[in-house]
């Protein structure tokens, strides 16, 4: 358990966005409980809820308990906090099949079996499901006036577009307020913490326990946090970069953070890794002196890939990275191979042209274009500038055999140090 306030940590850190006043204090002289609430819009979460779930990590570690909080009632309406239109609506099946997946995601991050502040994991469908109308409208919805709603920077971005807001995502505010109030009265939650477009949201639940039960309860928001280009953090090209190893690969998390910016890469390593000020302060130093060995890049792509897939994803994930720059491929599968090698030049070549004897490899050279011709091919093979899934290949005469394609998929070529073409067998 570390020593010290929480408070500074996420102050050195730079994880403070907003907070209600007498938090720090709260924090310095009380263990507490303090709840996160995860949406269930997909199986897995992404990138983007590191954030949170890290800051929820972090308060056990200080000595708090935290809670867990997966939105199944609330991912049925959907929150308008940062979005432009109405979201589709899940089945409730597919809400349930989502929290359950999650659930087992958090207990990579949170201890569920500590001695005096194991975490938690609650699902608010548990109660938004169970409250009626009547009751809705009078025990939460008779504490905040229109007005007050309306204000809120959530509503208010909806409101100015033309499409508007349906009543049923304006209701949102209200149900996770009404969560808050449910929390502090089971669990004795006083802390609810979030992104900073959460602020809304999280006052709203302050004001309901205030008003309803004359008790103070705070809030607690971290900044957004966007890549180096201004988009949303986990948004890329090929996509939502996920948790979930069968939606985003260990190596493809690994490339995410080894491929960050100079700009962005110290504060990363702050908001997402357990790394102390002094470790930070040196890979800073390092990237100021020799940015060029992106010793941080690596550094947090070594944290996040370990903390969130394990040491032997990590390893394989390393591995996978210096394929690229001829390592071994040994150990590794076809659809690692897949991965590293998706955006180099690829051919498909019949299975059936590599039984038996084989293929010669001029032959496979000239075809895939690797050389223009097979009088190239054969300059290039006798000079030992041609190479076989990484290995060597000494002699014109070479041949591929089946045997020599990964799990019977793949072959990799490639020409002297750094071109590299992909076999694909087919049929």
């Amino acid at each position: 358990m570390a020593s010290g306030n929480v408070f500074d940590e996420f102050k050195w850190r730079g994880l403070v966005f907003d907070f209600t006043e007498g938090l720090p204090d709260l924090l310095a002289t009380e263990k507490i409980t303090a709840y996160i609430g995860f949406d269930p819009s997909s199986d897995s979460l992404q990138v983007g809820n590191l954030l949170a779930l890290m800051g929820l990590a972090r308060l056990q570690r200080f000595g708090h308990t935290p809670i867990a909080v997966a939105g199944g009632g609330t991912g049925m309406i959907g929150d308008p906090s940062g979005k432009t239109s109405e979201r589709q609506f899940l089945p409730s099946e597919q809400v349930e099949a989502n929290v359950a997946a999650i659930k087992l995601q958090l207990a990579r991050f949170l201890d569920f079996d500590a001695k005096d502040n194991a975490a938690l994991i609650v699902n608010n469908a548990d109660w938004l499901l169970k409250i009626t109308m009547m009751e809705f409208l009078r025990d939460v919805g008779k504490h905040f006036t229109i007005n007050y709603m309306t204000a809120k920077d959530s509503v208010k971005t909806r409101l100015e577009r033309e499409e508007g807001i349906s009543y049923t995502e304006f209701s949102y505010m209200l149900l996770q307020a009404y969560d808050f109030l449910r929390l502090f009265e089971d669990h004795h939650c006083v802390l609810q913490a979030g992104g900073s477009d959460q602020w809304g949201n999280i006052t709203a639940g302050v004001e309901l326990i205030r008003r309803k039960l004359g008790e103070r309860v705070h809030g607690l928001v971290y900044p957004l946090v966007l890549s180096a280009d201004g988009t949303k953090l986990g948004k890329t090209e090929q996509g939502t970069v996920w948790l979930d190893a069968h939606k985003t690969s260990p190596y493809r998390f690994y490339q995410f953070w080894l491929n960050q910016t100079d700009a962005v890469v110290i504060d990363y390593l702050k908001f997402f890794t357990w790394l102390d000020q002094m470790a930070i302060e040196d890979l800073s130093q390092k990237l100021a002196e020799h940015p060029e060995r992106r010793e941080a890049q690596r550094k947090l792509a070594q944290e996040m890939t370990r903390m969130t897939h394990g040491e032997a994803a990590l390893a394989q994930a390393e591995q996978a990275a210096e394929v690229l720059f001829g390592g071994e491929i040994v150990g590794l599968g076809a659809d690692d191979i897949a991965d590293i090698f998706a955006d180099v030049p690829s051919s498909e070549v019949p299975r059936s042209r590599f039984e038996g004897a084989g293929l010669p490899l001029a032959d496979l050279l000239t075809e895939t274009g690797v050389t223009r011709s097979k009088a190239e091919a054969r300059r290039l093979l006798q000079s030992g500038g041609v190479y076989v899934n990484n290995g060597r290949v000494e002699g014109d005469d070479a041949t591929v055999a089946l045997n020599d394609a990964i799990e019977g998929r793949f072959v990799i070529l490639r020409r002297g140090k750094k071109q590299y073409h992909l076999v694909r067998l087919t049929g």
